[in-house]
């Protein structure tokens, strides 16, 4: 039997491209490569760590230089803030009166214009007086009560000294604070119901009438009769504070016709 057409079990078999249009296409397959982690599975996860950008100086320098940038224009819109109402001139009210524990706002000489300095510092004045009455009226109601006058009237003038102090800078002369500082008509008007008011208040304490308040915890003239029969002493301390009362009415009257001559004379 002749086996000259019999294969070569060693020669090499021609490769076969399945993807080519002819049966005898020489063209290889190319190989895949697998670059997955792990098991090297078909549905391993693909790891992409950024390990160049770790540690990174230039990086962080950047964000620092972002924060710096970003600091700085907060910085220059405060300033351009503050110097806008500094050009607009709006007072601040900072407390700055009295200079040894303030509590109030107070700069007459910078805030109130030139040609009505003069009125406002008569008009604090008479703040002072109001004040200045109460706190004589402590005084003199707690020499009465010493002398046997009832612990009653002394509580009152606390009360007394205690609300009318800061009610009648709220109420009163604040509001002329301000309306001189303005020209507002409407607190001109706050200013001049509220301080006849006061007017009348001061009047009724020089006076001292045993009606709605107890008589004697006013230093008025009819509690200063009172009580001189009892003690000469405590007499004159309510003839003082009579006094005191009397004078603040005077300077209120006056403060009353000249801010009102000022307030029309500016509309």
């Amino acid at each position: 039997m002749s086996r000259g057409n019999d294969r070569n079990p060693f020669e090499e078999e021609p490769e076969v491209n399945p993807f080519s249009n002819g049966a005898g296409s020489k063209s290889r397959i190319p190989k895949v490569v697998s670059n997955t982690f792990g098991f090297g599975q078909k549905h391993d996860a693909n790891m992409d760590i950024p390990l160049d950008n770790m540690n990174d100086p230039k990086k962080k320098e950047k964000e620092l230089a972002s924060w710096e940038a970003d600091l700085n224009r907060r910085e220059r819109e405060i300033k351009r803030r503050e110097d806008t109402v500094a050009g607009a001139n709006i007072p601040v009210d900072n407390r700055n009166w009295p200079p040894f524990f303030p509590i109030i706002h107070h700069d007459i000489a910078n805030e109130i214009p030139v040609h009505a300095q003069r009125l406002q510092y008569l008009a604090f004045a008479s703040w002072l007086g109001i004040v200045l009455c109460l706190v004589f009226n402590v005084v003199a109601i707690t020499v009465c009560w010493i002398k046997g006058g009832g612990v009653k009237i002394f509580f009152l003038a606390i009360i007394y000294a205690l609300m009318g102090c800061p009610l009648s800078y709220v109420l009163w002369y604040r509001p002329l604070y301000r309306a001189m500082r303005t020209d507002s008509a409407l607190r001109f008007g706050w200013f001049f119901l509220l301080y006849m008011l006061h007017i009348g208040f001061c009047i009724f304490a020089a006076i001292a009438p045993p009606i709605v308040f107890h008589g004697k915890s006013f230093t008025g003239i009819l509690a200063a009769i009172d009580v001189f029969s009892d003690s000469v002493l405590v007499g004159i301390f309510y003839l003082i504070g009579f006094g005191l009362f009397c004078l603040e009415s005077l300077l209120s009257l006056w403060v009353l016709q000249k801010v009102y001559t000022f307030f029309r004379g500016n509309k």
